[in-house]
């Protein structure tokens, strides 16, 4: 069963706007921050690259010309850029997006601003997916609270993988958060599968400055 990673980077970051203003810092894309050697979007894209994923699609929106000017030539031979039209939508439709542009038969759904979750997290949420006895009807995810076989989808967000076109009938028609889709899902009867983080940073958004100082002890 083919797999593709795909990554919303299409954000408005106003979080992060409003914190770098009260802090009279420059005003800079939180995906484009320095992180470890490279920046944050960076570390995201090579850690799902390293992955057993068969390819890997970046979606942009707001702010793409600042990222791609940090990052496309350097991907540009391994990712393929995928952009909103229009660009002011929400998370599902950006993710719909992705979906809409590979063939494969499930889908590794990442955010960007998740430079934390290892290569080995994304492969353990691709081996639990595929090895579940119905892998159509499964979702497998980073856990929130329990690991395991999940009885609610409650506080749920990405990264996870699940079936490509099932999850896009879902996402089509949808501008909202990812959250009350998952929950929708799992009301139609879908296996959740919580798969345990490999430590605890992992758990962590990148949403306002505080986060990225935390993420980078």
């Amino acid at each position: 069963m083919s797999i593709s990673t795909v990554i919303t980077a299409a954000g408005k970051n106003s979080r992060m706007r409003k914190d770098q203003l009260a802090r009279n810092l420059d005003l800079k894309n939180k995906l484009v921050l320095p992180f470890k050697n490279k920046t944050v979007i960076e570390t995201t894209i090579d850690n799902a690259l390293s992955s057993n994923a068969d390819e890997c699609i970046v979606v942009l929106g707001h702010y793409s010309d600042e990222i791609l000017e940090v990052i496309f030539d350097d991907y540009k031979g391994q990712v393929k850029f995928v952009e909103n039209n229009p660009v002011d939508v929400g998370l599902s439709t950006s993710l719909f997006n992705g979906l809409s542009n590979i063939d494969s038969d499930f889908a590794l759904c990442i955010t960007a601003d998740q430079p934390t979750v290892s290569t080995e997290t994304f492969n353990n949420l691709i081996e639990v997916s595929q090895n579940s006895e119905d892998p159509y009807n499964t979702i497998s995810i980073l856990r929130r609270r329990k690991a395991g076989l999940l009885d609610t989808a409650e506080g749920l967000g990405m990264p996870f993988v699940a079936p490509r076109l099932n999850l896009m009938k879902y996402l089509e028609n949808e501008d909202d958060n990812l959250n009350p889709i998952l929950r929708k899902i799992f009301a139609d009867g879908y296996t959740f599968y919580g798969v345990k983080e490999k430590n605890k940073k992992e758990l962590l958004n990148i949403n306002h400055y505080e986060d990225y100082l935390n993420l980078l002890d």
